[in-house]
């Protein structure tokens, strides 16, 4: 098949197609007297596990490192559950950053003091670095970037 039959079986671009065998992520295909690219079943195959991969988290570096193990028969169950646990947890330490900075967002927005029809500058409002954070004791921040903003619009 030629590189837009492909494309279309897999649902990639054509430009996927080809980015994807300059990053060794497909191999070579041969190539027809008149120079256009010709591929196999194989290469179909492939395409649809880096994209499967992809979907499950795994960066192009990660799937490039399995590739010829894959290809030589030599990926065992035990290196597929190593490394879906290794995706598991540092999903599971992402989605904690995410909640922690959940928590962070929610407490600098609980700490706002001044009045919410109060309007910011597009310059005044990316001067500012929003640090404001919960105190231990659950007090509001006193002086933080945000109430000095809102301080200098008068609310």
């Amino acid at each position: 098949m030629n590189i837009g039959e492909l494309a279309r079986a897999a649902e990639v671009s054509t430009d996927t197609v080809r980015y994807y065998e300059k990053q060794q992520l497909l191999t070579a295909p041969m190539r027809q007297s008149n120079g256009y690219r010709c591929y196999g079943p194989e290469h179909l195959s492939a395409l649809r596990f880096v994209r499967s991969a992809q979907g499950l988290g795994f960066s192009l570096k990660e799937i490039r490192a399995v590739l010829p193990a894959l290809a030589q028969g030599r990926f065992k169950r035990g290196q597929i559950e190593e490394l879906l646990q290794a995706k598991l947890a540092d999903l599971d330490q992402h989605m904690a950053l995410l909640r922690q900075r959940r928590k962070e967002l929610l407490a600098t927005f609980a700490s706002l003091q001044c009045a919410p029809e109060v309007a910011l500058m597009p310059a005044q409002a990316t001067a500012p670095k929003l640090t404001a954070r919960a105190q231990p004791s659950g007090r509001k921040p006193k002086g933080s970037p945000l109430d000095k903003l809102c301080a200098s619009h008068g609310a």
